[in-house]
């Protein structure tokens, strides 16, 4: 005799969210943090490109040839490495990122997780992946050169544009959009769950960074919820009664 899985409870706030989010984390906690170590590892190279040079490096007392051989190979090199460090944070990353974020609303949906769906993105719609991840990235940097706070306000309103690239396949103009109009009247829903996610991260690293691995997992798990709250939130018409 099958056991009834337990609802969890879907509402748009910052409490629930939270709450929820912890519940999916310990239902679902082996896979996703099996999650949370593979997409540290598709984030690693991102380190091992960052090249950090000191002009104290290079001691040329009297400059020939060589030494200018030298520095302009340098510079070829740090040009390749650099455009490399491009191409896999705008081309590769966004792909493994979507697809963990889809992992997510797939646990909240009590559906079980795929890890398939981590890279499902490089054979469906990774076109709009990528244009989604561009756009976004580039909206914000323009709201946040534009005194910050309309930079964070943009991050806020387009939150779940990963999500819905992933669980509407639509294209990056599509989802910037469907993002804006649902994330209406929950923006500071978003932004407390931000503020407090940085908090968490922080106390993860004092428990000897331990702490971080289900700090990141309730953070994703919570955005997840929050997300699949405000779907069936907008997606459910409202009854109105007739006197």
């Amino acid at each position: 005799m099958e056991t009834e899985k337990k609802q969890y409870r879907l509402i748009p706030t910052f409490g629930d969210s939270l709450g929820t989010g912890w519940n999916v984390m310990f239902d679902n906690f082996l896979r996703l943090f099996l999650i949370v170590i593979i997409m540290g590892i598709v984030a690693a190279p991102m380190k091992v490109l960052q090249i950090r040079v000191d002009p104290f490096d290079f001691h040329f007392s009297h400059w020939d040839w060589q030494d200018f051989f030298r520095l302009s190979t340098f510079g070829i090199f740090a040009a390749f490495y650099g455009l490399l460090a491009i191409l896999y944070a705008f081309l590769v990353v966004p792909v493994f990122r979507y697809g963990s974020r889809m992992i997510y609303v797939q646990a909240v949906r009590q559906q079980r997780p795929e890890f398939e769906t981590l890279i499902s993105g490089f054979r469906e719609n990774y076109l709009s992946i990528v244009l989604a991840s561009l756009l976004v990235t580039a909206l914000v940097a323009i709201g946040l050169f534009a005194l910050i706070i309309p930079g964070i306000i943009i991050a806020c309103r387009l939150a779940f544009v990963s999500y819905i690239v992933m669980d509407k396949k639509v294209d990056a103009i599509e989802a910037v959009e469907m993002s804006w109009k649902m994330t209406r009247g929950h923006g500071w829903t978003i932004f407390m769950m931000g503020f407090v996610s940085f908090f968490l991260i922080l106390f993860g690293l004092i428990l000897l960074f331990v702490g971080v691995f289900p700090a990141v997992i309730w953070i994703d798990s919570s955005f997840a919820t929050l997300y699949e709250s405000v779907l069936r939130e907008k997606e459910t018409p409202v009854e109105q009664s007739v006197s």
